[in-house]
């Protein structure tokens, strides 16, 4: 069967660029936080293990991660704390992190907090309150990015003008996909809204940049990040 779209358009997660690392001191107990940007649960569950490696020597390696447009991918574990005190915690500060005013869409990411107890008991409050606040600080730093579900439409250029064309298409607002290369073209491929007058407006635009010597060739969807 063929994978189904998802219902959302957009959404955030963690901008490209390797993991963010965040650490917090609570009554002597070490939090490290570090997230993930995880397009999948062999990524996110990687975390995890590598993690454990690392600090092989700590007590609890909890986790939490949410993947997917729609955001219906959750998991969480508490590893050895008190059942509902960690991995709840931290997917909640996951799952209700605001990216907007009134908007929670953050997805595509996971977080372990490795904790290195300290000698004082937190209790079951505590402990939640500490995990929570790990994971909430530690986006506090991070860079987000937007991912939006956009059309592509290809443009086939002469090499010779390529560079050009595509730094005019840049300096008009438009988000650029890889380009491609052909034997005496250039593919350059933008991403545009999903919708026919978007297209119709970027054809457009597109004819009065080459003197209409170039066109659009609507192709399929791809997720794209676009805007911090």
């Amino acid at each position: 069967m063929p994978e189904q779209e998802s219902r959302a358009t957009a959404y955030t997660t963690l901008a490209a660029g390797g993991d963010l690392r965040h650490e917090l001191e609570i009554k002597r107990s070490r939090f490290i936080t570090v997230l993930r940007r995880s397009a999948d649960e062999d990524t996110a569950r990687s975390l995890v293990a590598d993690l454990r490696k690392e600090f092989h020597d700590a007590r609890h390696h909890c986790s939490a991660f949410v993947l997917g447009a729609d955001r219906d991918i959750q998991r969480s574990s508490d590893d050895g704390e008190p059942s509902g005190t960690a991995g709840i915690p931290m997917l909640e500060a996951l799952v209700k992190r605001e990216t907007l005013p009134g908007v929670s869409d953050l997805s595509d990411i996971s977080a372990v907090v490795v904790r290195y107890f300290g000698g004082i008991l937190l209790g079951a409050g505590g402990l939640v309150r500490a995990y929570s606040e790990s994971v909430s600080s530690a986006l506090d730093a991070a860079p987000l990015v937007r991912r939006s579900r956009l059309r592509i439409c290809a443009v086939p250029v002469p090499h010779a003008r390529a560079g050009r064309l595509e730094n005019e298409l840049r300096a008009a607002g438009f988000v650029m996909a890889d380009s491609s290369y052909e034997a005496e073209n250039t593919v350059l491929r933008l991403a545009l809204p999903d919708n026919a007058a978007d297209i119709a407006d970027a054809g457009a635009r597109l004819a009065a940049l080459t003197a209409g010597s170039a066109g659009l060739l609507p192709q399929g969807t791809e997720w794209i990040d676009t805007a911090s």
